[in-house]
């Protein structure tokens, strides 16, 4: 008898519509009922029944650690409802000198009967099981000889923790050919299910399900199911990857959504072409806009999605996003193109572009640098049509600076010169080019300035290590052009060298270090003394130690571990006269923690700051004895100037004496609080110069507020609030936080059974309640006296679906703002349609956390397939 393999589910979940989960698990589930002939007669005799054992699911996380929602809670399948009797899968162990493998199978019932090598029958609690398949029945025959297999009466099955459930099933297990009436099933996977009237096995490859519906919403008899996915008939055909829905039909409290007459999909992990969920986005600046992606399987390696848009305050315009890749290199084209914008009568183009790749046969270390010796490139580039594109709300720029555009290609090369016991000698060549886009305002306090503009810059870094003794050389070359008129351009050759020598271990630490930076100018135009050239060379000497002590203390009755860690740092460096050199790559470096036991006050080449000076500082912290956590640190730095400098390269000039002060502190020692603050505080003003000061306040999962403060004296001042919190309904918790786990089963089904039971106010599953969540940011600037940011929505989550309303104002200019309204509806176990707020939560409100863990989501961001096409990664 000719056994089918089961198809396995991809490591990351198929993003498609699962109209053909149904008929993929039942084939799965069935095919396995077949074994090698010369194994089929291992057939145990009767027995009474036994009190059997779940199947655990290997690598499932402990339902204890897991995070739910009470509404998530709620719909879990629960086993003992399901089954009938309570039963669940069994388990047979196998005996000694006995095998255990897919081939075996294992028999109970009240009364076998039947005829070696031709036929076996099982009637009264049958229970057949075969790997982790079990199937329990009222009566069961199995036909050696044509691989014949039926099941009658309350026909249940469990494939893993995927349970499925009907009246009969007839199926030729040899030519995979017969019939399942009445089936239903439930997936642990996605927490989802359905059922269908028939279906009818046509071969190894093909079938037809009639009536097939598909859900992760369970409901009471008569009950409105909030949302369900159906099909008159659905046909697969595996070979051919095609599945075929007729009356494909997505409803919303029986409100139908979404149709299709003839629906295409993938029935295999392959990509397949076909449309995507829309996009549906509301915004000030577009009004009302609609976009119907269409996903393009053109190769293994190659793909594209072509997205028609049609904005009521706009007009008509299509996204295109291409992706390649290729065994040496691969990349994304991407552009936008609004053909005739209605509201200023002109055409708006986006275009960005990336590839990076290998030259040669190298591959790539861990670091992901090209494996020694091997060339890497990579390229980019991100251009718009025009200045107020960014303002306008326009699609296609993914930047962090959205009014300063950057476009760039590398070449780089990593090599290890020598690498034994004693040395370590690597190499780096690289070689780049790199250009801006400004998009500039017409008014003029909203004017940017950009970087230079580097054509090329190439240069070449080593660096070496012999126990304690360690060097770097860097020798570079650039050429540098302007974006904005008035700007030196010029070229630029410099060299930066280091040499240091730690000495010491454990506790102690001492480095004196030698550095030097030297740099020569070629510049278009007169320096302020009439040369076109120029240069210098600045060495540097600096000494820094640390220590760190430890002793076991108590604070409160708890036991802890306090650290002293002092540290003083030495640097010395002649002044020397930089005021007519251009300045093409340095700035000054802002007070902190990093800057203060930097020896140079800039940033980049160009600017070397005159120092003849000593940090000091002094830090402490609390430690758990226990588990190490941090719970409480407090620090204190100030620099000290031993004499009198000259001017400085910036005109900020320093004086002789102490620097301002800079204090910083945390705590996380109150349980659910934890506290933040940096301080910068002038004693020759006696005020504040800048903080950062931040608490929050997280009692629970999905339970999160924050407060901020920031000042920048003579430039900003802000505070901020943000919020994740639960406004109506149970409050979520661990899963162990809400029901204990019992002695029978696996916990994992023990606890989600129990579970149910305390996210639902009586006894049914109508029931259950969902719970309302407020969520998101604002940001307040005081010396404006206006938001100057806002992030506020909603999150109704009940348990298998999740609705999402945010609405985003983001300021453009000191008297401009843009508004956004984001709505999501996400379809727990099929799919999210709408436009998608989620990127924009993670980023900018702390705390914030998914309804749904990302890791188990098996529904789709907009953009990826919804049913018709799976537009998965590339291979």
């Amino acid at each position: 008898m000719p056994a089918c393999r089961r198809r396995h589910p991809r490591s990351s979940p198929p993003r498609d519509l699962r109209l053909s989960h149904l008929t993929l698990a039942a084939l799965a589930t069935l095919a396995t009922l077949a074994g090698d002939p010369a194994h089929a007669d291992e057939v145990a005799g009767a027995s009474a029944p036994n009190t059997p054992n779940t199947p655990n699911s290997p690598g499932a996380p402990s339902a204890s650690s897991q995070i739910v929602t009470p509404a998530q809670a709620c719909r879990i399948v629960n086993w003992r409802r399901a089954s009938r009797g309570g039963l669940r899968p069994m388990t047979a162990p196998a005996g000694p000198g006995e095998r255990n493998t897919a081939d075996r199978i294992v028999v109970e019932a009240d009364r076998l009967s039947g005829e070696t090598g031709q036929s076996l029958q099982a009637r009264g609690d049958v229970r057949l099981q075969r790997d982790d398949l079990t199937v329990q029945a009222d009566e069961l025959e199995y036909r050696y000889p044509t691989d014949r297999l039926r099941a009658i009466g309350s026909v249940e099955m469990w494939r893993g923790q995927d349970y499925y459930s009907g009246s009969e099933i007839d199926v030729d297990t040899r030519e995979s050919e017969g019939w399942f009436l009445n089936p239903k099933f439930h997936f642990a996977r996605t927490q989802a299910g359905g059922g269908a009237e028939r279906i009818d096995f046509l071969g190894k490859d093909r079938m037809v399900v009639l009536g097939a519906t598909y859900s992760s919403c369970e409901v009471d008899p008569g009950q409105t199911v909030p949302w369900q996915l159906s099909a008159r008939r659905v046909r697969l055909d595996f070979e051919a990857n095609e599945g075929l829905a007729e009356g494909a039909v997505l409803r919303f409290f029986d409100v139908p959504i979404l149709a299709w007459p003839v629906l295409s999909f993938p029935v295999t992990d392959a990509r397949k072409s076909g449309w995507l969920p829309p996009h549906i986005n509301l915004a000030s600046t577009s009004s009302l806009e609609l976009g119907v992606p269409y996903y393009w399987n053109i190769a293994p390696s190659h793909d594209a999605t072509i997205t028609p848009y049609l904005s009521l305050k706009r007009g008509v315009a299509v996204d295109t996003e291409f992706r390649y890749l290729r065994d040496d290199f691969g990349g994304t084209l991407a552009g936008s193109w609004l053909p005739k914008d209605r509201v200023t009568d002109t055409q708006r183009w986006s275009l960005a572009w990336r590839q990076s790749g290998r030259l040669g046969e190298a591959g790539h270390d861990d670091r992901g640098d090209t494996a020694d010796g091997g060339w890497s490139y990579d390229w980019r580039t991100l251009r718009v049509s025009d200045n107020a594109y960014w303002k306008d709300g326009l699609r296609g720029i993914d930047s962090l600076t959205p009014r300063l555009l950057a476009s760039s290609a590398q070449l780089r090369q990593r090599r290890s010169l020598r690498s034994d016991d004693e040395v370590e000698l690597d190499q780096w060549l690289y070689a780049r080019v790199q250009h801006w886009q400004v998009l500039q305002s017409s008014v003029a306090t909203d004017a940017i300035v950009a970087p230079y503009q580097r054509e090329p810059q190439v240069g070449a870094l080593w660096r070496a290590q012999r126990g304690g003794l360690s060097g770097s050389l860097q020798t570079e070359a650039n050429r540098f052009s302007r974006v904005q008129d008035g700007l030196m351009t010029g070229s630029r050759a410099h060299l930066l060298g280091d040499v240091a020598w730690s000495i010491g271990e454990g506790g102690w630490q001492l480095t004196p270090r030698a550095s030097l930076n030297a740099a020569h100018y070629q510049t278009d135009g007169t320096l302020i003394d009439g040369r076109r050239s120029g240069g210098r060379t600045v060495p540097t000497f600096s000494l820094d130690s640390a220590w760190t002590l430890e002793r076991p203390t108590q604070v409160y009755g708890r036991d802890m571990t306090q650290t002293l860690e002092p540290r003083l740092l030495y640097v010395h460096t002649p002044w020397r006269d930089l005021t007519g050199l251009p300045n093409f790559d340095s700035a000054r470096l802002d007070l902190n923690a990093h800057s203060l036991f930097s020896p140079n006050a800039f940033s980049g080449v160009d600017r070397v700051s005159e120092a003849d000076q000593v940090t000091a500082g002094l830090s402490s912290r609390y430690l758990d004895a226990g588990n190490g956590a941090q719970l409480a640190s407090l620090g204190i730095a100030q620099r000290y100037v031993l004499s009198e400098p000259k001017a400085a390269p910036d005109g900020r000039q320093a004086r002789k004496g102490y620097s301002d002060l800079y204090l910083l502190g945390t705590l996380n020692a109150v349980p659910n609080w934890s506290f933040d603050s940096a301080v910068q505080y002038s004693p020759e003003s006696r005020q504040v110069e800048r903080s950062i000061n931040s608490m929050s306040y997280s009692p629970g999962p999905f339970r999160t507020a924050s407060l901020s403060y920031r000042l920048q004296r003579g430039a900003s001042e802000q505070v901020a609030l943000g919020w994740q919190w639960p406004l109506r309904g149970p409050l979520p918790g661990l899963l162990s936080d809400l029901v204990p786990a019992s002695a029978t089963g696996t916990p994992a089904q023990d606890a989600v059974a129990q579970a149910r039971g305390a996210a639902r106010t009586g006894t049914s599953a109508s029931t259950c309640t969902g719970t309302l969540y407020g969520v998101g940011r604002l940001d307040y600037s005081l010396i404006d006296r206006r938001i100057s940011g806002a992030i506020v929505g909603l999150e109704y989550d009940a348990g298998c679906w999740i609705g999402r309303v945010v609405a985003l104002r983001q300021s453009t200019g000191q008297t401009a703002a843009t508004t956004k309204l984001m709505l999501q509806l996400e379809l727990v176990g099929l799919s999210r349609l709408g436009s998608n707020p989620l990127g924009v939560l993670k980023d900018n409100v702390p705390g914030y956390t998914l309804l749904r863990d990302p890791k188990a989501d098996t529904g789709l961001s907009p953009g990826a397939s919804s049913g018709s096409s799976t537009a998965g990664p590339l291979p």
